[in-house]
């Protein structure tokens, strides 16, 4: 009977060292993506916090607003992976000029009961608007802590250049809200 249990005994132990590792690479999930995306440059992730203030110089962000043309900036977002969360854009899209600054709100509500931390993570489309679009302020800088049941108005402030290509006329942004609560809070308070 000892040999019976002993091979089970080691299928256990497969699986839990699998269920853990699986764990800790969905909970390390956001900072790695952020880190993948610095280093590849992929995922059309738009200029943020320190980065913008290096990337954007204050001439580009000095420039006459381009009066002649209008750009329509669709928002749009996601929950990773079934998040309890409510959180969306509060508009849809916005007609801009090139070279004026906007602000636009994201409603985001912690529908759970126990407090969470949140990383909103941000895609940028077409790829020709990547180099063009300046968020000034935005929530995606940093992570967000709301406590059980608590809702927040979240805003992005940003600027698209007038340099933009003249033949770009919509641009989407898409932001995917991640789980970032610290392990040591623990989810079952």
């Amino acid at each position: 009977m000892a040999e019976q249990q002993n091979p089970h005994r080691k299928l256990f132990v497969i699986l839990g060292v699998v269920a853990i590792l699986m764990f800790g690479f969905c909970f390390a999930m956001v900072p790695l993506y952020g880190l993948l995306c610095k280093v590849t440059g992929t995922n059309n992730t738009t200029k943020s916090g320190n980065v913008l203030a290096k990337a954007a110089s204050s001439h580009e962000l000095a420039k006459p607003a381009d009066l002649s043309r209008e750009v329509t900036v669709q928002f749009t977002t996601n929950k990773h992976m079934g998040l309890p969360w409510d959180f969306y854009p509060k508009v849809k899209s916005i007609k801009v000029h090139p070279g004026e600054r906007n602000t636009v709100y994201f409603y985001a509500k912690n529908t759970t009961r126990h407090d969470m931390t949140v990383q909103a993570i941000p895609s940028l489309t077409p790829i020709e608007s990547l180099n063009h679009f300046n968020k000034i302020e935005c929530f995606c800088f940093t992570q967000q802590l709301l406590k059980a049941g608590q809702e927040k108005d979240m805003a992005l402030t940003f600027q698209i250049s007038p340099d933009l290509p003249k033949e770009v006329h919509i641009i989407t942004l898409a932001y995917t809200l991640f789980d970032a609560t610290p392990l040591n809070k623990g989810k079952g308070k």
